[in-house]
């Protein structure tokens, strides 16, 4: 440790304010929910890594925030290939992150803080080293253990070639040769993602069977809800057609439900047996989807009555800073899900994409953004700007009727790290692009909560092991300790909008009117009773609109003019 820096605190700044959740069964219209990228939060036993010993530690924290529940990202154990995402044990806890006794003390602490947990659920594919995968390996073309999993013989001279022409999400073709017990070369599996990450046949019944008994695991246990990680992937079509030249263009998102692997009918079925299994608790659980389409209509059927309950708004993510994007994100997603009776459940970062301090910070395209690399790479980067611009869209995301996601480390504004060094990098992305494609480990570096230099209390005092990715040094005025009690800060906007969101009638799930006189580059819309929300997106100084009483700003508010890139909680 350098002469210059001061030692981090442990628990940062954060109080214990023990808070009674909500006691409908629909609070999850409304709710907040704070993703915990646990491997980057907070590290409770010195070893880099985040756990479930520093996230215990850190309830408090989220309590104070304001937020309801908190989604992680999986916790079992892993050979992290994908960061989690390749599941090796669907019942049990990696040890780099702790135990099942930990886990049930951390979920009974967080329920005695009002907390609402979340899990998430990867069904649609498992690690390599599951012990399934290892069966299918071992017992050959045909059997049982084998129809667990999607695989098929080669197609050309000896079936030398993929059974299609499928491509994965982390680059380069989705499908894998294997070689059989007697040493000779084999079928071939399919990977939508990472080789590590073979894909479920869920046409089995074994695989649907293991999936309801897994969520009824969690939820005995005392799980409230489920993120289930590539919802509309599940299914495929039957003989695994070629991709026409559109859907290869569309890795990764499902358009009009003509698709081979994305978004096909057979998942509302799947879903609406989850569904009965979480109504069946006293206390029923709850599931979001994180389902990539084209439009939103296709999105709203799998939140129809006895289907999801909510999923992720990435209309609204990826829509550049412009006011006519962002409304059509609003307007079109409003429709569809109001249609079906759900809410619509607003997010602006996540681990899977750039966070939007650096996307808002760069000159803004027509097209949908969600990682830098998409029209943004070579763009300069202000951050003044995007941390500007962030702070206005947290106040439009949560006056939004409906619910929200907050990504752990935007509430302190943080930006994504875009210079890692290239050997630390860990995101499957890199490897198999080539060296071309950076990945999301840039939003995945742990979060700073106080002190003056790395690992910014992340880790235990005294510890001199380093995070498992780098922090910048840039971070110490970002830490929790240094922006709390800052009126000025990101975390205290954040902290009295949210509490403000909780205790105002009109926020929260509901209705919205659009003023029909707001100027073109601006937002603005009512809310019953007596709310309104206005978002200046233009270059220019705008005249507020009449008004008793401002409530919260994202930026200093002189006279009645708003600022631009400004937004601003009025009571009309």
């Amino acid at each position: 440790m350098t002469p210059s820096c001061h030692p981090a605190s442990s628990h940062g700044t954060a109080q214990q304010h023990p808070r009674t959740s909500a006691a409908s069964e629909d609070w999850w219209r409304s709710a907040v929910v704070y993703q915990v990228y646990i491997r980057s939060f907070a590290d409770g036993n010195g070893d880099g890594i985040g756990d479930i010993a520093g996230l215990q530690d850190r309830l408090p924290y989220l309590v104070e925030l304001g937020v309801d529940a908190l989604w992680l990202n999986p916790w079992y154990p892993s050979p992290m290939a994908d960061g989690g995402y390749d599941v090796s044990d669907y019942r049990a806890i990696d040890p780099m992150f702790g135990t099942l006794e930990e886990a049930e003390s951390m979920m009974k602490e967080a329920h005695g803080l009002g907390l609402k947990v979340f899990l998430d659920i990867v069904p649609n594919h498992t690690s390599d080293q599951h012990h399934w995968f290892r069966e299918a390996l071992a017992a050959g073309p045909g059997s049982t253990a084998r129809d667990r999993y999607v695989f098929r013989a080669g197609r050309g001279s000896g079936g030398s070639l993929p059974p299609n022409n499928w491509r994965s999400g982390f680059g380069g073709p989705a499908w894998v040769r294997v070689t059989e017990p007697d040493g000779t070369p084999g079928q071939w599996y399919l990977h939508l993602f990472a080789p590590e990450q073979p894909d479920l046949n869920w046409d089995n019944a074994e695989v649907r069977r293991e999936f309801e008994a897994v969520l009824r695991f969690w939820f005995d246990m005392g799980v409230d809800g489920i993120r289930i990680d590539v919802a509309h992937g599940l299914v495929k079509e039957e003989g695994l057609p070629d991709l026409g030249h559109s859907d290869i263009e569309r890795i990764g998102m499902a358009a009009d439900g003509g698709h081979p692997h994305w978004d096909r009918e057979g998942v509302h079925a799947i879903f609406r047996g989850w569904r009965a299994i979480a109504n069946s608790y006293d206390e029923p659980r709850v599931f979001v989807a994180e389902a990539w389409m084209g439009a939103p209509d296709r999105l709203a059927r799998y939140v129809r009555p006895d289907e999801l309950h909510t999923a992720f708004n990435f209309d609204y993510l990826t829509a550049p800073w412009r006011a006519d994007r962002l409304r059509e994100a609003i307007d079109n997603n409003l429709k569809a899900f109001g249609a079906v009776g759900a809410p619509t459940t607003w997010v602006l970062s996540n681990h899977d994409v750039a966070r939007h301090v650096s996307r808002y910070g760069r000159p803004q395209p027509d097209e949908p953004v969600r990682a830098l690399s998409d029209f943004l790479k070579d763009k300069p980067f202000d951050l003044e700007l995007g941390t500007r611009r962030a702070r206005a869209a947290a106040l439009l995301t949560l006056a939004l009727p409906g619910g929200a996601y907050i990504y752990q480390g935007e509430e302190l504004g943080l930006w994504e790290i875009e210079d890692l060094p290239e050997e630390l990098l860990q995101d499957p992305t890199w490897k198999r692009s080539g060296g071309t494609d950076r990945g999301r480990d840039g939003c995945r570096v742990p979060i700073p909560w106080s002190g003056d230099c790395p690992p910014f209390g992340y880790s235990p005092p005294a510890v001199t092991t380093e995070p498992w990715l780098p922090q910048p040094t840039e971070w110490k005025k970002l830490t929790v300790q240094a922006q709390s009690g800052d009126e000025k800060s990101v975390l205290e906007l954040y902290r009295k909008a949210l509490h403000l969101r909780r205790a105002h009638p009109a926020l929260g799930d509901g209705t919205m009117t659009w003023d029909s006189t707001a100027q073109e580059e601006v937002l603005s819309f009512t809310r019953e009773p007596g709310f309104r929300c206005v978002v200046n997106l233009s270059e220019h100084q705008i005249a507020l609109p009449d008004h008793t009483e401002v409530i919260l700003s994202s930026a200093p508010v002189h006279g009645r003019r708003l600022q631009s890139d400004t937004a601003i909680w009025l009571t009309r």
